[in-house]
């Protein structure tokens, strides 16, 4: 068989192909199989792409927290801003992309700001931006539950903690969603990437010079204090603010975005654990936890290699790349016995890797945890009746933040 038609191969193109929009969890368990035919164990051998695609906890688990493990790996690899596009200069000062003594620097800093007391005191702001939703939604006989609900809280909530207001929250709204498509994987069509383009090249304009203004005349708001934060001499760029910044906004609400609504799709499907959590709301806690695990609103995500790594088994070469398939990962039956039914007292719930693992472990997990059961505990105390409706459910573009494009439902 030519290496052009090898079956690890046509796997791994069919986890960049439609099938894995609609319904990518039968194309997990194939390459698993695989990967078992071929005694790889844990991990799917790609020699085309010089690429291994890894499937169990254990396995991405090690991956994620190995110092071997590059984030960002192979992006950023000229000199100069010339050598990248405008959307790609937005990134590359990301924490995300950084590792070793950069990453500690810029993770350090960001935390300065975004401390667990902010997050803890920001519950008042949750609860009261999401009953105005459910107001507005109990006045119709039916609502979006992504765009009346799952889209506009998290990102109201985020917004607001970053002292946006007015013109400034609508921009970046539409910046944020520029850089989810960018980190997503999405299928960028020419147009999309021209916007793309467009979009970074007004995020540098409107952020050059604003982390030194912002410091002469302090706001309040999350931005004004990351700006303020100074380590030992340290301290964020105008354009380190700008990444970071829209970086905690893209993921301070994309994956509780993806959260919620397919959180309340998986819910309708289960519908012994929505009762269950209609009779002890107080266990809305631990279905945020089982939810994050079961629908892992970021399906994936990837290392590059800077040394030879033992990972299942295998022996993984330096320079090559892993892939890392969280959603499977939460579902090894091997730590989450039956793995696809919604356990609402599941005991180890939160050994999910939703969130990731290691240095680059997410900034805003409190906060998407904070988020996520605050929408759960108060649907079921208030109301309990509520249903997703008939439909034919359509999922992003997205490989990678997966969760529904709209989701028809009644509060009553």
């Amino acid at each position: 068989m030519t290496a052009a038609t090898s079956p690890a191969l046509d796997i791994a193109q069919a986890l960049f192909g439609p099938e894995a929009i609609t319904d990518p969890y039968p194309l997990y368990a194939q390459a698993q199989g695989l990967a078992r035919l071929q005694g790889t164990g844990d991990v799917l051998r790609v020699p085309e792409w010089n690429t291994a695609l890894a499937f169990s906890h254990g396995a991405v688990s090690a991956v994620l927290r190995s110092p071997a493990a590059v984030s960002g790996g192979g992006f950023f690899q000229g000199e100069g801003e010339n050598a990248y596009p405008e959307a790609m200069l937005v990134l590359k000062p990301m924490m995300l992309f950084h590792n070793g003594a950069s990453h500690t620097r810029l993770r350090s800093l960001a935390q300065a700001a975004f401390t667990p007391r902010v997050v803890a005191g920001s519950r008042e702001l949750v609860q009261s931006r999401l009953d105005r939703l459910l107001q507005s939604a109990a006045g119709k006989a039916e609502f979006d539950a992504v765009a009346d609900l799952a889209v506009p809280l998290p990102v109201g909530v985020i917004t607001e903690m970053l002292g946006l207001k007015g013109e400034d929250e609508a921009k970046f709204r539409e910046w944020s969603g520029a850089v989810a498509e960018l980190l997503g994987g999405s299928n960028g069509t020419p147009e999309l990437m021209q916007r793309v383009e467009g979009q970074a090249h007004e995020m540098r304009e409107y952020f050059r010079g604003l982390a030194d203004e912002l410091r002469a005349h302090p706001q309040p708001g999350l931005l004004s204090a990351l700006a303020a934060v100074e380590d030992g001499g340290e301290r964020l760029s105008s354009d380190e603010l700008l990444a970071n910044a829209v970086l905690l906004l893209a993921a301070g609400h994309e994956t509780t975005t993806n959260l919620i609504s397919g959180g309340l799709l998986e819910l309708s499907r289960q519908p012994e654990a929505w009762a269950a959590l209609v009779e002890r709301p107080e266990l809305a806690v631990s279905v945020t936890e089982e939810l994050l695990r079961l629908t892992s609103p970021v399906q994936r995500t990837g290392r590059g290699l800077s040394q030879d790594t033992q990972i299942g088994g295998q022996t993984l070469a330096a320079g090559s790349f892993v892939g890392l398939i969280v959603a499977a990962a939460n579902r090894d039956p091997a730590v989450f016995p039956d793995p696809d039914r919604l356990d609402p007292q599941r005991p180890n719930s939160a050994r999910h890797l939703a969130f990731a693992s290691g240095p680059h472990y997410c900034l805003g997990a409190s906060l998407a945890r904070l988020e996520g059961e605050v929408v759960f505990r108060t649907l079921t105390e208030r109301y309990p009746d509520v249903k997703v409706l008939p439909q034919q459910i359509k999922f992003r573009p997205n490989f990678v933040l997966r969760g529904p494009l709209a989701l028809r439902a009644s509060l009553n």
